[in-house]
């Protein structure tokens, strides 16, 4: 890859400035139809399965860092064709199953193309992170154009999204070089929440259960 001096990286992301205003609408149009979706869903459920919504833009020189990584020049043509994750939105749930209910009701939607899938609900990480990922790809429409653009959508629980900020921060502190005794402690929290989540859903059932045979 040709080494690119300063000036022109400075260059690339000025004019990927420009197109930020795609990321910044597809996120809207994202929190806006998880928004719609949950309120349909507690008006016909009386439940609930999303308890909040986060999202974000990459900065600029996380987009950099990520492209030198890949081994590509940086160029806005290829922030826009391998960095899937410029957008990102965060969708925190209560229970497990609402993960996958989530799942259905973005997939089900004419207007969002899925891209791609990471089940580590069914298949965790390494480090015992558990969440739902998705890449999918929504309409922009402009003044003269409409344009596909990419978010990626990531879906847990309360309880998954507690360890995976802390652990988050614990790496961060350090920098990479987290030490084996750590790293095997925060995989036993991490199953620790997974045996929480279970709990948690094993009550909830329980409870709905009573409700119902007291409707009887």
């Amino acid at each position: 890859m040709r080494e690119l001096e300063l000036p022109d990286v400075q260059d690339v992301m000025l004019e990927y400035r420009k197109i930020k205003l795609l990321y910044r609408s597809a996120l809207k149009e994202i929190g806006t139809k998880l928004e719609i979706l949950n309120d349909e869903f507690k008006l016909v459920h009386q439940y609930n399965p999303i308890e909040h919504i986060e999202s974000r833009l990459k900065t600029d020189e996380s987009i950099t860092r990520k492209l030198i990584r890949k081994g590509k020049e940086i160029t806005v043509e290829n922030i826009q064709k391998y960095i899937d994750d410029i957008a990102g939105v965060r969708v925190i749930c209560s229970f497990t199953p609402d993960i996958y209910r989530i799942v259905d009701m973005i997939s089900s939607q004419d207007d969002i193309e899925v891209l791609k899938t990471k089940d580590y609900m069914l298949n965790p990480k390494v480090n015992g992170y558990r969440s739902y990922h998705l890449i999918v790809r929504v309409p922009i429409f402009l003044s003269d154009r409409v344009v596909p653009t990419k978010v990626e959508i990531q879906i847990r629980t309360v309880a998954m999204d507690f360890w995976a900020s802390l652990e988050h921060k614990i790496y961060y502190k350090y920098e990479g070089n987290t030490p084996e005794y750590i790293k095997k402690e925060l995989k036993e929290c991490a199953d620790l929440v997974t045996f929480l989540d279970s709990k948690m859903l094993a009550i909830n059932e329980e409870v709905r259960s009573i409700r119902e045979e007291n409707k009887e």
